[in-house]
């Protein structure tokens, strides 16, 4: 499932990227919950998926040291290109080539959205060997009622009732500290989840 979606986000990158490489496409309330997680950060932290590297540059314009981390090696390319000085690599969220216990957070902003019910939890826990105690993770996810598959533009994705990827983030080491939901017409349901290593 990885190569899938590694290969179907290169093809399209470059339309991905004039679509959605700047905050301008984010909510205004999700700016506001990344960077009020992020000031409470200490030490460094994993952007898990970035795409093409405008959360990495947004934290690191906060004051904390960010690494952005993506499967698709064009984001990587545009990410380097766009916000020189901040270090991005190409990896799998399954394996982060970090140590056990040395990341003081880790966001994953519709990064896990392609990951099966039966798989998710890979992730989750690499996130949470790569976390120190105390540690804090954000997702951003599409909420739904039920977890469900659906066709997304780019690959198939899930959508997940908060309490069921709460369940997810529990069984992996987590403690749930806050869960938000947002509707908006025409839209899927976003949904985010703050959890502590």
């Amino acid at each position: 499932m990885i190569n899938v979606v590694s290969e179907a986000y290169s093809r399209r990158a470059v339309e991905y990227v004039e679509r959605f490489a700047s905050l301008g496409a984010a909510h205004p309330s999700d700016r506001q919950l990344v960077a009020t997680w992020a000031d409470g950060i200490e030490g460094a932290v994993i952007d898990a998926g970035c795409g093409p590297g405008h959360w990495t540059n947004f934290l690191r314009e906060a004051g904390v040291p960010a690494v952005g981390v993506d499967l698709v090696p064009e984001f990587i390319a545009h990410a380097r290109g766009a916000y020189p000085g901040i270090p991005f690599r190409t990896g799998s969220l399954d394996a982060l080539d970090v140590g056990t216990g040395s990341m003081g957070g880790v966001l994953a902003w519709y990064s896990l959205i392609h990951y099966e019910p039966g798989t998710i939890r890979t992730p989750l826990l690499e996130f949470s060997r790569v976390l120190k105690p105390g540690g804090a993770l954000l997702i951003g996810f599409f909420d739904g009622h039920v977890v469900e598959r659906f066709e997304h533009a780019v690959v198939p994705a899930y959508q997940w009732p908060v309490g069921d990827l709460c369940d997810e983030l529990v069984a992996a080491g987590f403690n749930v500290v806050e869960t938000h939901a947002r509707t908006t017409t025409g839209q899927r349901s976003h949904g985010a989840i703050l959890a502590i290593r």
